[in-house]
């Protein structure tokens, strides 16, 4: 599920980012912490797959916020909120929220009005404290705070928080169904007993939090900033930083919403990538050709998105401890199966497992192998750096145990927890063996072979009976424990609706090309959910089932899926399904079969949008998929005539959002 901040026209960059990263520390774990513009909010169907709406802000600015999403916009966030959303609202955010915005009234930078989401019955007046000026710290303080203990039993009876031009709910105890979490300590300039700084309101099925203080902010977020007053602040706002955190994750427990347990985990830092190969002449090659061609100065290489340390496994990296600069070690002597740098994940288990499977014949793909414990994102390392990209050799796996920054669909990023095994795999293919098709029937190919490894894992028969599904086009979908009853059943989903929600998703991939001096660079990478809970559930969750049904039929228990071996056989299964891919002359058709049992949408009817061109929506069934481009076919249920779909480019539901192209 996903947890949504809005960053449209209104917001600004930093408090947009403040907001995002606030909410992954104490929620990543579960949740997807999103951006969401307005484009999103009015025309993507968001609601569905998502736990919480966030809208932040500066000061009473929130006129933006009305110019845009008044009228169906918040028709739609208050229908979200009424069903059983979540709902924070920071500065402008608790203004806009409110039955009445009421800012610097009578002053130069008066803004008032009555807003349309009203989830505050009541005025939200400010600033609580004078002297604001948009774009500027001269009015920042370390507002104190008194928590009502009987609303939040759990968070610190006091702290301080950031105050930069929110407001106070006024007249809160008049609302009998408004309950005040924290008060104003100090004299406001604002005319209110009550002094309501937060407020939470129970809204329908939902739940709402308004905060006029900003506790998305921490004390980092004035270094560097030299205006008067700051320092002060910035020292107050540390020594109360542990209560600020622990106030907001009791606020995020009091909507519903689950949290990671330690607010003293910060983000990891990014550690050391380990380059090998069982053939350690690879990896001599690899760091020759590094050295001889990029612009290397005492070992450090800025390439377009990060910068690169080199060493080799001689000496320990000392350039990391910034947690931006991305070391490089090469292995390039001693036994990579006796690597001691590596606890999280055993090189040995993964190399002897590969050549296993391909019972010592040549691999083209996987015999090079770059691990690290945490990495922003595997994907984005090759993708969004160019230089040392083109140097690299075809076949390159990378994996990690964390990803601070991973890569999903639609350039969704999260924070994966331990026990996600996230796989990028390099392809490095010269043009003339490129068709147009090839691409995009490549990302097909390897999308199912990464269900195939799941199904094939293991040295036992019975992980076929793993209930895996496809969700066009490569996201893997698991069936509930729930639902998971017996063995061998035919697990029909003729349809998503409804039937959808019998399946969680626990993994995907996605592939990525750049064309660079005659070659393309096509950068596959995939996830999987294999021993972690959270957020949806995993491999190992599912084997648990598997394995209490097994044993009702007097079989013995399945192996836990282990990471090392699994990244084997999926590397193992993309290598063999890349073979067939390329003696095909790069077409989808000798997959298709397999497609079709593996996939969730045989017989889906589905409402397409002629997207303005071709007339009204229309009801169709889909029929399959079309092997030049991978399309969905689908027939139409009044003419029976067959059309060609394709995503409208939403994030959030691709069968939400289907457009179709007549066959001429």
């Amino acid at each position: 599920m996903n947890v949504l901040v809005y960053s449209g026209p209104g917001t600004t960059i930093e408090g947009v980012k403040q907001c995002i990263d606030s909410l992954r520390l104490h929620l990543s774990k579960y949740y997807a912490v999103l951006s969401a513009n307005e484009t999103v909010l009015l025309t993507e169907p968001w609601m569905r797959k998502t736990s919480m709406l966030v809208i932040p802000g500066e000061g009473g600015a929130d006129l933006t916020y009305c110019q845009v999403l008044n009228g169906y916009g918040n028709f739609k966030i208050k229908k979200y909120v009424k069903n059983g959303g979540k709902f924070m609202g920071f500065g402008a955010g608790a203004y806009y929220a409110s039955a009445r915005c009421e800012f610097d009234v009578g002053g130069p930078l008066e803004v008032s009005g009555d807003r349309e989401l009203a989830f505050y019955p009541g005025v939200c007046r400010g600033g609580a404290f004078k002297r604001y000026k948009y774009g500027s710290h001269v009015s920042a303080r370390a507002a104190k705070l008194v928590v009502n203990g009987n609303e939040l039993p759990n968070a610190p009876a006091s702290c301080c928080a950031l105050h930069n031009g929110g407001g106070v709910f006024i007249d809160s105890e008049k609302y009998d169904d408004v309950k005040v979490l924290a008060r104003f300590v100090e004299e406001i300039d604002v005319e209110d007993e009550g002094k309501a700084a937060i407020v939470y309101r129970k809204v329908g099925k939902g739940d709402v939090i308004l905060s006029g203080p900003h506790l998305e902010y921490p004390p980092e977020k004035f270094e560097g900033v030299e205006e008067d007053g700051v320092a002060s602040v910035a020292n107050t706002l540390e020594e109360h930083d542990k209560a600020r955190r622990m106030l907001m994750r009791e606020m995020l427990k009091k909507l519903g919403l689950r949290v990671c347990d330690n607010i003293d985990e910060n983000v990891p830092k990014i550690t050391p990538m380990y380059l090998m190969s069982p053939d350690i002449g690879k990896i001599e090659k690899v760091r020759s050709n590094l050295c001889a061609n990029l612009p290397i100065e005492k070992g450090v290489f800025k390439d377009r998105n990060d910068t690169f340390v080199f060493e080799d496994n001689q000496h320990q990296p000392q350039h990391n401890e910034d947690g931006q600069t991305q070391c490089i070690k090469f292995i390039t002597s001693g036994d990579v199966t006796t690597l001691d740098s590596t606890p999280d994940f055993n090189t040995q288990s993964y190399f002897k497992r590969l050549f296993q499977l391909s019972n010592n014949n040549t691999l083209e793909l996987g015999t090079v192998l770059c691990y690290t414990k945490v990495i922003t994102s595997t994907h984005t390392i090759l993708e969004q750096n160019q230089y040392w990209l083109k140097h690299l050799p075809h076949g390159l796996v990378l994996t990690a145990t964390t990803q601070i920054a991973g890569r999903g669909r639609g350039n969704n990023i999260w924070l994966n927890p331990k026990g996600v095994l996230p796989t990028t795999i390099l392809f490095k293919i010269p043009k003339c063996e490129v068709t147009p098709s090839f691409i995009v029937c490549l990302q097909y190919v390897t999308g199912l072979a990464l269900i195939e490894a799941i199904l094939g894992y293991g040295e036992s028969a019975g992980y076929q009976d793993m209930p895996v599904r496809i969700k066009w086009p490569n996201d893997i979908y698991m069936l509930k424990s729930q639902y998971f009853t017996s063995i061998n059943t035919d697990t029909d989903t003729t349809t998503l609706e409804g039937d959808e929600e019998k399946y969680v998703k626990v993994g995907g991939s996605l592939l990525s090309s750049q064309f660079i001096d005659g070659y393309y660079y096509l950068i596959w990478g995939g996830g999987l959910n294999v021993s972690n809970e959270a957020p949806t559930t995993s491999l190992n969750v599912i084997l648990t089932k598997l394995n209490e049904l097994r044993k009702e039929k007097h079989k013995s228990a399945l192996p836990k899926y282990e990471l090392e071996n699994l990244l084997a056989q999926i590397v193992f299964t993309i290598n063999q399904f890349y073979s067939i891919f390329k003696n095909s002359s790069g077409q989808l058709s000798p997959f298709l079969p397999l497609y079709y049992q593996r996939w969730l949408h045989s017989n889906q009817e589905v409402v397409v949008s002629g997207g303005g061109h071709y007339g009204e929506s229309r009801t169709c069934i889909i029929r399959g998929i079309t092997p030049e481009y991978g399309l969905l076919m689908a027939q139409d249920v009044n003419n029976h005539e067959v059309l060609h779909l394709q995503p409208d480019g939403n994030s959030f539901d691709l069968f939400k959002g289907l457009v179709y192209k007549k066959n001429t």
